[in-house]
């Protein structure tokens, strides 16, 4: 079988992981992403939408329900969104699949995210969550595979660093 790699595009809300995920899984040719919103139960959707931040009791089923659906896709390569906040929260959504996760962090400063949150519709995420989003927001260790984009420019220069990425990734000596 040929390696499977799958790409978990991570952030606070409105850093661009839903945007910038669909275009890596066209350019990369593999099919619809995995959307880790289309995970949340009805309940986490409306506590979100009230204001009032998950917990981490509320995260163990989502993040396992997240990690079955990327064990079922069996191809060479994956794109999942998922915020990934904390770093057990990397470990239990890369949980059996760890050699072939890769984690990409979608970073811009707090202000620019809250900007363009404000010029968005989103069906559960206030822009009153962004700051416990940060808060949550664990800095990667050295010892796990993630891959820090900024994305305080243009979607298209994002786009390009992720390419780049990507096509580092596809170089056999690089993983």
């Amino acid at each position: 079988m040929e390696r499977e790699i799958r790409l978990v595009f991570m952030g606070v809300c409105g850093c661009g992981k839903t945007t910038l995920a669909r275009r890596v899984a066209a350019y990369l040719g593999c099919g619809d992403i995995i959307e880790a919103d289309e995970f949340h139960t009805p309940e986490m959707k409306k506590k979100m939408a009230s204001g009032v931040p998950l917990t981490d009791e509320d995260r163990w089923p989502w993040l396992e329900r997240l990690n079955e659906a990327m064990r079922q896709v069996r191809r060479p390569w994956t794109v999942v969104t998922c915020s990934a906040l904390r770093k057990v929260y990397r470990e239990k959504l890369a949980c059996g699949l760890t050699e072939s996760v890769i984690f990409i962090l979608l970073r811009a400063p707090k202000e620019l995210i809250r900007e363009r949150m404000l010029q968005r519709q989103h069906e559960y995420m206030p822009v009153s969550l962004l700051e416990s989003q940060f808060a949550t927001l664990e800095a990667p260790s050295p010892d796990e595979s993630v891959i820090e984009i900024s994305v305080e420019g243009t979607e298209e220069e994002s786009f390009k660093l992720l390419t780049r990425e990507i096509e580092r990734l596809s170089c056999p000596s690089a993983l």
